[in-house]
């Protein structure tokens, strides 16, 4: 993997969608690691909290569509490309980089072989010199993403036999595709519907 810019300060920027500076993110971000003193502990507080109690709006059958990590904080659920989202945010907000990957699955092997756009984050660990992929989907049916210094453990395996594969750049903010996709639906019944496949 590789960032996209050499420039860490795009990483932690705040913009339409990654809207860190929003009150009620910085707020967040600050009451859930403001005081550790520790920036790996930071992030892994943080990641952990974006994966556990930001539900994946799939998963519990919500049909609103979220976007902008203000919203996605407001409504309390997104599906990845908006969990990604907040994540990055409260990363930002309490200065520690953070970018967006994504990766190329089918959607429900081996009954629908449909490839479909996954999303997740990075985050550059200064203390550490390096950045690490971490995904805040959801645990649940069976997935077990972790936070983790030594291997990697997102939460979907891949088959490059089938074609599944991870893009290596690491964007430093949310492609195009996925932003325009989030913003067309209303609901999320009609997103799953036509969920992006690439970038």
């Amino acid at each position: 993997m590789y960032p996209e810019s050499d420039d860490l300060n795009d990483y932690l920027a705040s913009d339409a969608i990654v809207d860190w500076q929003t009150p009620a993110v910085r707020q967040k971000a600050l009451e859930l690691a403001g005081a550790l003193p520790d920036e790996v502990d930071k992030a892994r507080c943080l990641y952990e909290w974006v994966r556990d109690s930001i539900s994946h709006s799939n998963d519990t059958g919500l049909d609103i569509v979220t976007c902008t990590a203000s919203e996605v904080l407001q409504h309390g659920t997104g599906i990845c490309f908006a969990k990604s989202h907040l994540l990055a945010a409260l990363l930002r907000a309490v200065t520690i980089p953070a970018g967006f990957c994504y990766q190329v699955l089918r959607r429900d092997p081996p009954i629908d072989n449909e490839p479909v756009l996954h999303g997740f984050n990075a985050i550059y660990l200064a203390t550490l010199d390096r950045w690490i992929r971490v995904d805040a989907r959801g645990n649940t049916n069976g997935i077990n993403a972790q936070f983790s210094l030594k291997k990697e453990r997102l939460a979907f395996a891949m088959d490059p036999s089938a074609d599944e594969f991870i893009y290596e750049a690491i964007f430093a903010a949310p492609v195009d595709s996925v932003v325009n996709r989030l913003k067309m639906y209303t609901t999320r019944s009609e997103l799953w519907l036509d969920l992006p496949q690439s970038l």
